[in-house]
């Protein structure tokens, strides 16, 4: 996914800034001349207004495309395995940031993340 969002930041010209500094530095490097020409498309990314509208239906794509890539790899199950150790839910007994991590998953409810969560003799794939 990274890589195909890199490749999708490039072709749209977009980049990211968390400064003024940042930004006239990456202004600079990417010719832009007016400030006027570029929008902000949240968590310091700026694009080109002309290229936002695809990126941001670019960018969509490629994660719908990741989520069903990752279920095809490691099954349903697995992922929410995963997501369950990198939210430390054994330790904080708290399920609520692994169904949020897993909202856009098919198949990744409540029910099932909790019905996992309770299994203790799980092992999971790596």
């Amino acid at each position: 996914m990274e890589d195909r969002q890199t490749k999708a930041f490039e072709k749209a010209g977009s980049f990211f800034a968390f400064g003024d500094k940042q930004f006239k530095e990456a202004k600079e490097k990417h010719n832009y001349t007016d400030k006027n020409q570029l929008v902000s498309l949240g968590v310091g990314m700026i694009c080109p207004k002309d290229t936002a509208e695809d990126l941001l239906k670019e960018l969509e794509t490629i994660y719908k495309e990741s989520i069903a890539q990752d279920i095809a790899e490691n099954g349903i199950e697995n992922c929410i395995k995963r997501e369950l150790n990198n939210h430390e839910a054994y330790y904080t007994r708290d399920t609520e940031s692994t169904a949020e991590a897993l909202s856009d998953y098919p198949n990744a409810t409540a029910e099932n993340i909790g019905k996992i969560f309770r299994n203790k003799n799980y092992k999971i794939a790596v």
